[in-house]
């Protein structure tokens, strides 16, 4: 079994990370560890467990056994903790590290992370030692415009409106995630300027380095609990079986990505770890639908997804989830 510890187990990703892990065949929790719920038992905050798992929080850094005693460490902390943990911890070179914060993400900053995007980097995530966990609008607006960058196809402006659940924001409450506020309500956020941008960018200039046009980015408070639904159009000069034929080129050796022939919608990817892609042309422009759940492919799913890579297993293992009903 690999052995694994996580820190930052309070929150949302922490609470899917559990859900899946304990029912991984190839995956043992040795540790959760959570400041703020020290010595509580995990199913007083991730309720949902009750009868799967009987750990309890705790606050011992490193873990009672030591760095030693495991094999892979999960950060699900507040973006810039993972860094400043990491800093401090001697944690041994042996023991695999995937940071599911936006601190490893980027170029200048990852260090020897290599970025988690299997359907970009999945021969590099085989090899890696540490990985950092894409951001969820990230990994659905990349996997709607790799296969176009990739054929050097992306020739003007890219224009995204995508809608998130409150899921996103996490689980400490605030003026914008509390259901009175976001019930039967929208709102834009971060219009141009979401932290996402940069990652995006730098995957679609990694594949068409001459990429000069620029993506616009809407994001969108929804009024649901989790999903990511993207509408990204741009000029194409492919006609609409030219590129689906492409985007299935693109993705037939990928495990979750899918490209389907129906105009999709939210609950054909929530509480699984798919995205779901749909292109349509109007005119000149292609239209590319891309829908996952955000806690799921767009966290602790890929996560898990990229801990099978690492340990060489096949990285569907423990990750077979169903789509939402109705």
């Amino acid at each position: 079994m690999i052995k694994t510890g996580i820190i930052g187990g309070a929150g949302y990703t922490a609470g899917e990370l559990l859900r899946i892990l304990v029912n991984h065949p190839d995956a043992e929790i040795t540790f959760v560890h959570s400041t703020s719920n020290a010595g509580n038992k995990i199913i007083d905050v991730h309720g949902g467990l009750t009868g799967e798992t009987d750990l309890t929080f705790t606050d011992l850094i490193p873990p009672s056994g030591g760095w030693g005693e495991i094999d892979a460490l999960f950060l699900c902390s507040a973006h810039g903790d993972s860094r400043k943990f990491l800093e401090i911890q001697s944690i041994p070179p042996q023991v695999k590290i995937i940071d599911l914060s936006t601190d490893y993400r980027h170029k200048k900053t990852a260090g020897d992370f290599v970025y988690g995007l299997p359907e970009l980097n999945k021969p590099q995530i085989r090899e890696a030692a540490h990985v950092a966990n894409p951001g969820c609008f990230a990994t659905a607006i990349q996997l709607a415009l790799l296969p176009l960058a990739a054929s050097r196809k992306i020739t003007g402006e890219m224009h995204v409106h995508a809608i998130t659940g409150s899921t996103g924001a996490g689980v400490k409450p605030g003026a914008t995630t509390h259901f009175s506020w976001r019930d039967n309500n929208l709102s834009v956020y971060k219009a141009f300027e979401h932290q996402h941008l940069q990652e995006i960018n730098e995957s679609l200039h990694r594949l068409q380095p001459e990429l000069t046009c620029p993506l616009n980015f809407i994001p969108v408070r929804g009024n649901f609990s989790r999903g990511i639904f993207a509408s990204v159009y741009t000029d194409c000069n492919l006609s609409a079986e030219e590129a689906n034929a492409l985007y299935n080129d693109f993705y037939k050796d990928a495990a979750f990505t899918f490209v389907t022939d129906r105009n999709p919608d939210l609950k054909q990817a929530v509480n699984t770890n798919k995205c779901v892609l749909y292109l349509e042309k109007f005119g000149n422009k292609l239209l590319i639908i891309s829908v996952i759940d955000n806690l799921l492919k767009g966290a602790s799913g890929q996560a898990v997804q990229n801990f099978n890579l690492m340990f060489g297993l096949d990285e569907k293992t423990g990750l077979r989830l169903k789509a939402g009903g109705f």
